[in-house]
């Protein structure tokens, strides 16, 4: 018996995205740093936060990029003048990637206490219910 594809399933028409969209979020760095949560603020609102102590604002950057929201840091302040006798607290750049649904729209984003906090909205769908005219061949 040959399986079918997720994409390729006689009742998922014009789904064929869906697959490539799994596929790229199984691809994200599961490297576990920064660490974040994720969590519902509201019906139709999230929030991520992220652990970014020791960045600043100048050192990431927030960009949506083929329906994913992509938070990378980079630091930019010069180590070589410091001599640390134990480093503990991670500071190499990261990217982290968080894929948006249809709708979902990142609203602020503000750093307080070494946190980095991205709020999102979702968009109430539109019901729309549509009457196909059956005409004679």
């Amino acid at each position: 018996m040959t399986k079918m594809a997720l994409g390729t399933h006689p009742f998922l028409l014009g789904f064929e995205q869906l697959e490539r969209l799994v596929e790229r979020t199984a691809k994200t760095g599961n490297d576990g740093y920064p660490p974040y949560n994720i969590e519902q603020t509201s019906e139709r609102s999230y929030r991520i936060t992220l652990a970014v102590a020791g960045f600043a604002e100048e050192d990431l950057s927030i960009t949506i990029e083929d329906s994913a929201l992509v938070v990378r840091g980079r630091l930019t302040e010069d180590m070589g003048e410091r001599v640390f006798l134990h480093r503990g607290i991670a500071g190499r750049q990261f990217q982290r990637s968080f894929v948006l649904a249809e709708g979902v729209e990142v609203g602020t984003a503000t750093i307080v206490n070494g946190l980095l906090h991205i709020d999102l909205n979702r968009s109430e769908p539109d019901r729309v219910i549509q009457t196909i005219q059956i005409r004679k061949g």
